[in-house]
C-alpha cells in the first residue's frame, strides 16, 4: 500500500507536467489528519464478554451472537466499577487525496486513508533488540475513495459516478459516512451512482456491491440498492422522499451435517430460507422558519429478514418466517436560535426505532418442544452516521433500535473561533427482555426454577440518563481541537439488560449499576 501510494503521487505530478493534448485542466491535492484520546469509564466487562446474567439451557431461544453454552446469555459491558477495565486508547485517521479535472466535464478522485491506534504497529522490540521495520503491516492504507466521474452527460445536468465512494444523503439518518461524535473512521461504497440535479429538485439512483462471493455460490452477493429525491422549490424548505434496499442472497443452511442428509432437508423445507430483502421508505422535511430550524425524518421497513430469522433457534432449526413488516423508525429535532450576542441556540429532539423481543415464552410453548421461535426483529439503521449516545451506540460496536430517545440541550459561540454544547438525552427501551424469575447470590442472579422457562419476569425499561458536553476551537481556518464528555446515569434496564443494541440484537447488560463517563480530546487538521 505504501508502494501504491507513493505511485500514486508520482502519477499525479506527472500528468500535471503534460501537455494541454492529454486534456488536464487541473490536479487538487488534499487530504487530513485526525487523532483522538478515549478513556472510557465503567462500561466494559474484563477481559471481555464474560458477564454471564444466569444459567440459560432452560431459556427461550436467542440470538447465537448472545450464546455461550446453550443459551446463557452474555454481555461486553459490565456497568461495575469494581469488574470493569477502563478503556483508554489513541486513534488516528489519516488521509490524502488527488483530484484531476479533464476537459468535457470528466475527472477522476483518488483516496488513500490509514487507521489505527497508537502503540499498535511499532516495529522495534525494545527487549530484544529485533527491528521490524521491513515486515509490512496489514491494513497500515486502504483505498476509501477511487472513482470516475462525468458531468453534463448528453447536455443534461446528469452527472455519473462509477466506483469507491462515499455515500451520503439527508442528514445521513439512515445513510452516511459515519466518523460523527464518537468514531473517527469513514465509510465508502463500491458503487454506480447517477445524479439528475436542477436547481428546483435533484434525484439519485444507485446501486453497491457489500459482498462478493462468486463463484462460491451463483447468486449469493449483499447488493444495495437505492433511490433518493429531493425538493427545493420552496424557499428555506427541502422535502426528501426515498427507497432503499438491501438485498442478502447470501445461502443460509442450519442443519448441515445434522440429523438428515442435505438434500433430504431442501425436499422437506427444512433449509427453506429466502433471500433476505430489507426495503426502507421515507420521508424528510428540513429547514428554517424565522429563527426556528427543524428535521423531521419518518421510516418504514418491510421485507424478509431470514438472515436475522437463522439466528433464532434453541435447537437446530431458525425462523424461516421473519420480516421486517412493520417496522417504524423517525427522528426529530426543532431547535430556536436567539438573535444575540454568542448566538445561543437550544433545541428539543425525540427518536423512534421500533423494535421487539420475543424470547419469552408461554406454558404452552414451553410443554412444546418441537415448537419454532419467532425471531425479534427491530428497526434496522443501515448505514447512519447518527450517534445517539456516546457509549453503548457510538457507531463502531452497536446500533441502537428496539428503542426511544427523547433529546435536549443548548450552544452557544463565545467567540468566532470556539463553540460549546451542552446535550441531554434520556433512553429507554421499547420492548424489554423476558427473564427467569431469580434471586441474587452475591454478585449473580441464579433463577429460582431454570427448568420453568415459562415463569419469568420482565426487566425494566429504562435504560440511561446522558449528559453531555463539548468544546471546540478553531485554532485556524485548517486546525480544530475538541474536546467531549459525558455521563451516563445506568437505569436498571441497563443493569439488568435489555435488547436493544445492534439494531436490536445485541444484549446490554452488566453486572451492577455505576455509572459511566466517556471523555474524549481530538485535533485534526485538513489541507
Amino acid at each position: 500500500m505504501r508502494k501504491s501510494l507513493t505511485i500514486l503521487l508520482a502519477v499525479a505530478f506527472i500528468v500535471a507536467a503534460l501537455p494541454a493534448a492529454a486534456e488536464l485542466q487541473n490536479v487538487v491535492v488534499g487530504g487530513s489528519i485526525k487523532i483522538r484520546g478515549n478513556y472510557l469509564m465503567n462500561g466494559f466487562a474484563s477481559p471481555g464478554p464474560v458477564e454471564v446474567r444466569w444459567p440459560g439451557f432452560f431459556l427461550p431461544a436467542r440470538a447465537i451472537g448472545d450464546r455461550i453454552g446453550g443459551n446463557t446469555v452474555t454481555s461486553i459491558y459490565s456497568w461495575n466499577e469494581d469488574r470493569s477495565n477502563d478503556l483508554t486508547n489513541i486513534e488516528q485517521l489519516t488521509r490524502l487525496n488527488v483530484r484531476a479535472d479533464f476537459t468535457n466535464e470528466v475527472s477522476a478522485f483518488i483516496e488513500f486513508d490509514s487507521y489505527g491506534l497508537w502503540g499498535t504497529d511499532f516495529r522495534s522490540n525494545y527487549i530484544t533488540g529485533f527491528d521490524f521495520r521491513n515486515v509490512p503491516t496489514l491494513n497500515d492504507v486502504d483505498l476509501h475513495q477511487g472513482y470516475i466521474e462525468a458531468r453534463e452527460m448528453f447536455g443534461y445536468p446528469l452527472r455519473a459516478r462509477i466506483g469507491r465512494q462515499e455515500l451520503s444523503f439527508g442528514n445521513e439518518w439512515l445513510v452516511g459516512t459515519g466518523g460523527s461524535v464518537a468514531g473517527i473512521w469513514k465509510r465508502s461504497f463500491d458503487a454506480v451512482r447517477l445524479t439528475y440535479a436542477t436547481d428546483q429538485f435533484s434525484v439519485d439512483a444507485w446501486w453497491s456491491k457489500l459482498v462478493e462471493n462468486s463463484p462460491l455460490e451463483q447468486d449469493g452477493d449483499v447488493d444495495f440498492y437505492g433511490i433518493y429525491g429531493s425538493y427545493k422549490g420552496i424557499e428555506n424548505l427541502t422535502l426528501d422522499a426515498y427507497w432503499l434496499l438491501v438485498r442478502d442472497a447470501r445461502r443460509l443452511n442450519d442443519t448441515n451435517f445434522a440429523w438428515f442428509p442435505e438434500w433430504v432437508e431442501d425436499i422437506a423445507g427444512i433449509d427453506d430460507y429466502d433471500v433476505t430483502n430489507l426495503h426502507t421508505i421515507g420521508l424528510r422535511g428540513a429547514g428554517t422558519y424565522g429563527s426556528f430550524d427543524y428535521n423531521a425524518e419518518l421510516a418504514y421497513q418491510f421485507g424478509n429478514a431470514d438472515q436475522v430469522g437463522i439466528l433464532f433457534k434453541p435447537f437446530t432449526y431458525g425462523d424461516q418466517g421473519a420480516n421486517y413488516d412493520g417496522n417504524w423508525g423517525g427522528n426529530l429535532e426543532v431547535g430556536y436560535t436567539f438573535d444575540m450576542n454568542y448566538s445561543p441556540r437550544v433545541y428539543l429532539g425525540a427518536a423512534y426505532l421500533g423494535g421487539e423481543d420475543n424470547r419469552d415464552i408461554s406454558f404452552w410453548k414451553w410443554l412444546n418442544p418441537f415448537d419454532r421461535p419467532k425471531a425479534s426483529v427491530s428497526f434496522n439503521r443501515l448505514f447512519t452516521s447518527w450517534e445517539y449516545n456516546a457509549i453503548f451506540d457510538d457507531g463502531t460496536t452497536s446500533n441502537l433500535s428496539n428503542a426511544w430517545v427523547l433529546r435536549a440541550g443548548a450552544s452557544c459561540k463565545p467567540t468566532e473561533a470556539t463553540e460549546a454544547i451542552l446535550m441531554l438525552s434520556y433512553f429507554e427501551t421499547l420492548s424489554a427482555f423476558s427473564t427467569p424469575r431469580t434471586f441474587n447470590v452475591g454478585r449473580f442472579r441464579v433463577p429460582i426454577a431454570p427448568a420453568l422457562s415459562f415463569w419469568d419476569q420482565t426487566n425494566s425499561s429504562d435504560l440511561s440518563f446522558e449528559v453531555g458536553l463539548i468544546g471546540k476551537y478553531h485554532y485556524s481556518e485548517d486546525l480544530c481541537f475538541m474536546l467531549a464528555y459525558a455521563h451516563q446515569f445506568i437505569g436498571d434496564g441497563l443493569s439488568d439488560g435489555n435488547y436493544s443494541g445492534a439494531n436490536g440484537l445485541g444484549f446490554n447488560g452488566g453486572s451492577g449499576n455505576s455509572d459511566a463517563d466517556s471523555i474524549f480530546f481530538e485535533a485534526e487538521i485538513k489541507f
